[in-house]
């Protein structure tokens, strides 16, 4: 168990705490770029900071303050310009630095005063990469957006998908170095949500957890594997500060303050050799619901579903002072050490571990991957339908729940595959090269 006050370290991420400032040193996803297809400002909430993510009309990315600071309107009402956004109170323009650069009635009436030279609100650098926006809140210079190597993959299908969870950030990420809750939480509930009492899925004999430049691996051994298998000779990736990754798939967990988590995920699917060259010119996005409409009920049907149970469990920050640690929970505590040693370096002035300053290194960052030759050499359609993952990943999106309707047409025509009426997973006639 933690003390508290080494459990508030880990919690706390507003401006000026430990964890806050250690955090503010990476870049983190917050959004997608396909979201502004449709908008052009909308709040964001990060770190206990009330800003507003905004994209003017010539394409440039901003994110500022909320507050207008003339008489406090609620710039996420502002409106883009050419280049920055406007308050909508009374016209005052702000570029995507938060210099104010246009103060319309105060340059008629007192030009020579030059006001609005000495106006500025806090601003943080935004890029977008792989299809999503990406924010940097911490001290100059900043480190590089990093390239992970699927973000190079080609002839695949990507989507974004966002959840705000109504928890701290860190016992999101705890759950990246768990080996343990797929049994549980994945394969044994949701044979127990079925109705079934079994055959439950076969036990964990092994762990082991170890190192690496831009993270922790996790390792396992079931009793119907070896060491020979994947999981062991490759393991799955917790990459700093707060990120899990199987390779296809990235699951950031982003401090919206210390009580809630923006949850972004990237997602890719390899399509079938039949289909490429597969260029998808737009990475769709969608916000996934946690909880039932109808009901209240949280969400349990989806694997991302089933993990925010068990986060929001715990409470809003999770009490490690009641904590009972067992054998499992040895990547647990390793997570947490090393946390508390990054914590110590940034005090010290230094740069904590993971970041990317190398322009050469920044173009590909290879990463440990369990099933790279799936995603980079691909199957044939008929290989995907029969593997026994994968395939069942062709009828639905089987991370998270509410995939909207467009997003599945897409998927489905970039796989070449339909689903029939008895909900069967059927080939659709090949064509030409599909563009998503």
């Amino acid at each position: 168990m933690l003390s508290e006050a080494k459990n508030q370290l880990l919690t706390q991420v507003g401006p000026g705490t430990p964890m806050g400032e250690l955090l503010r040193r990476y870049w983190h996803p917050i959004g997608a770029e396909s979201e502004f297809d449709e908008i052009s400002v909308r709040p964001a909430r990060l770190f206990g900071e009330d800003l507003v993510l905004y994209k003017d009309l010539s394409g440039n990315y901003g994110l500022v303050d909320r507050q207008c600071p003339h008489r406090r309107a609620d710039l996420a009402y502002g409106f883009v310009e050419k280049c920055g956004l406007r308050c909508n109170y009374h016209g005052w323009l702000y570029d995507e630095k938060g210099q104010c650069t246009e103060q319309p009635y105060e340059d008629i009436a007192n030009p020579q005063v030059r006001l609005k030279d000495r106006i500025k609100i806090k601003s943080y650098p935004v890029q977008a990469k792989a299809g999503m926006l990406w924010a940097y809140m911490g001290p100059l210079p900043a480190p590089l957006v990093p390239t992970w190597e699927p973000f190079t993959w080609a002839n695949g299908f990507r989507q974004v998908v966002i959840s705000e969870v109504p928890c701290n950030w860190f016992q999101c990420q705890e759950n990246s170095i768990d080996p343990v809750h797929f049994e549980w939480m994945h394969s044994n509930w949701s044979v127990r949500l079925r109705g079934d009492t079994g055959p439950y899925a076969p036990t964990h004999t092994k762990l082991g957890f170890e190192e690496f430049e831009y993270g922790l691996i996790y390792k396992r051994v079931r009793e119907d594997t070896d060491e020979k298998h994947p999981l062991w000779a490759v393991g799955r990736l917790a990459l700093w500060p707060n990120v899990f990754c199987l390779g296809d798939h990235f699951e950031w967990r982003v401090p919206i303050d210390d009580e809630n988590t923006l949850s972004i995920t990237w997602a890719f699917n390899r399509v079938p050799r039949e289909r490429e060259p597969y260029v998808q010119a737009t990475i769709p996005a969608w916000y996934g619901p946690v909880k039932d409409e109808a009901t209240g009920q949280w969400i349990s049907s989806h694997v991302m579903n089933q993990d925010f149970v068990a986060w929001v469990g715990q409470g809003r920050i999770a009490d490690r002072t009641q904590e009972n640690l067992g054998a499992s929970d040895r990547g647990i505590a390793m997570l947490r050490r090393h946390f508390f040693d990054e914590l110590d370096a940034v005090a010290q002035g230094r740069d904590p571990k993971g970041l990317v300053r190398d322009e050469a290194t920044n173009e590909c960052i290879d990463l440990p991957v369990a099933a790279r030759r799936l995603f980079v050499d691909g199957l044939t359609r008929e290989e995907l339908k029969a593997h026994p993952i994968i395939g069942k990943h062709l009828k639905e999106y089987a991370f998270q729940y509410g995939q909207p309707e467009a997003v599945k047409r897409a998927f489905h025509d970039a796989m070449g595959v339909q689903i029939d009426e008895h909900g069967n997973v059927v080939n659709a006639p090949l064509g030409s090269a599909q563009h998503g």
